[in-house]
């Protein structure tokens, strides 16, 4: 599946699926630049149909193969994931808007804490690995459509979602 119209975006992308199968510190270090890359590419997403959610998010699969997909979120305003952990890696950049990222620490199999809430501007780029824990919520905190870029190590073909483990804020 390939979305992206530009050769040289799918080749890089390509690329980072095999290096998906080097150490997890390479991989995190080319999913990085890969993300670094196409964000900074102007003109990234034009061209694509991106489904939109009107109150929530959309996910759009732009890239698949064996190793990775790729999906661009796009943010209505207010839109939030749950508060979730990944069964992959999961690496993402933000193209548009303010998208902010609650990081959330576990305090049994279903609940979990507030640690920190980071605004997310255009060219941020974040790179995680599932050996945690990596709890997490995004949001768009802005007033206008957010679209952000993930990068997650699996194959979509075989996975409908990153999501291993989704939480409910602790009431403390």
């Amino acid at each position: 599946m390939n979305a992206l119209n530009d050769t040289n975006d799918t080749a890089l992308l390509s690329r980072l699926g095999l290096a998906s199968r080097a150490t997890a510190e390479d991989y995190l270090e080319a999913a990085r630049l890969t993300l670094e890359a196409l964000a900074a590419r102007p003109g990234l997403l034009d061209g694509l149909a991106l489904k939109r959610t009107p109150g929530g998010y959309a996910r759009n699969l732009v890239y698949g193969d064996d190793d990775i997909s790729v999906w661009a979120m796009v943010w209505s305003v207010g839109a939030r994931t749950s508060i979730h952990d990944h069964h992959c890696s999961c690496c993402f950049a933000v193209l548009k808007g303010t998208v902010g990222e609650s990081r959330f620490e576990a305090i049994d199999a279903k609940r979990a804490v507030l640690k920190s809430t980071t605004a997310r501007g255009p060219g941020y780029v974040a790179c995680m690995l599932p050996t945690g824990p990596n709890l997490h919520q995004m949001t768009n905190l802005g007033d206008e459509e957010a679209i952000s870029l993930h990068i997650y190590g699996f194959d979509h073909r075989l996975h409908a979602s990153s999501i291993d483990r989704e939480y409910e804020l602790a009431a403390l």
